[in-house]
């Protein structure tokens, strides 16, 4: 497996969902992995990457960016409201607002530095409580709030349950997010990103599958 196959599957997956060619973008996640695994990848011409950390996106991403200037990072894990300033500044999207609180840190930095980036909110679509994001029930009036807030608000992400059929949960997220006249569907990762597709996924999450397995030491 590699960048190639993953960007053929999608292609495949687009096709047989009726969707027009490039309508669901690939965020190649190279959290963990070595610097040299993720400047192939770059040098392979992609371009969107999504990291986990904003530590470890900003110990990375910036050299990078110099070389490869329209190389964008996309924040795909959790946000501590104390890491906002830096997160605002390193990443083009963040797909994990969850809280109100964040959501208004969020709202005031905007204010101050003049510029966001877009914004999923992440639905915590199977109710786990270990998990973090906003319950199915909840969504709607969040999303009212967000919006109250006046921030670029693009869509929705969930992770769905390992033990649970992915399809169920990607359902529900397309559901919320056609409610709230929301476009954006950040769902799918390496083993059921096909499906994702075909409920109408804008950004899929394909990590190991692109650079091999992560080594956490």
């Amino acid at each position: 497996m590699g960048l190639n196959d993953i960007k053929a599957r999608i292609a495949k997956a687009e096709k047989k969902a009726g969707r027009a060619p490039g309508s669901a973008q690939l965020i190649a996640v190279s959290k963990v992995q070595p610097n040299e695994r993720v400047e192939a990848v770059l040098e392979e011409g992609h371009r969107l990457f999504g990291e986990n950390k904003v530590q470890e996106a900003a110990g990375k991403w910036p050299a990078f960016q110099e070389r490869f200037p329209d190389a964008r990072v996309h924040l795909i894990g959790p946000l501590q409201s104390n890491k906002a300033r830096q997160a605002m500044q390193l990443f083009s999207a963040i797909h994990s607002l969850d809280r109100p609180k964040l959501a208004t840190t969020l709202a005031r930095l905007a204010q101050e530095l003049g510029a966001c980036p877009d914004l999923f909110v992440q639905v915590n679509t199977g109710e786990e409580e270990q998990k973090a994001g906003i319950l199915p029930a909840e969504a709607d009036a969040f999303i009212k709030e967000v919006r109250a807030l006046d921030l670029p608000l693009k869509g929705l992400m969930c992770i769905p349950p390992v033990d649970e059929t992915p399809s169920l949960h990607f359902a529900l997220l397309a559901k919320i997010a056609e409610r709230n006249g929301l476009e954006g569907l950040s769902m799918g990762m390496s083993s059921d990103f096909e499906q994702a597709i075909a409920f109408g996924a804008t950004h899929v999450r394909v990590g190991s599958a692109i650079f091999g397995e992560r080594d956490y030491g």
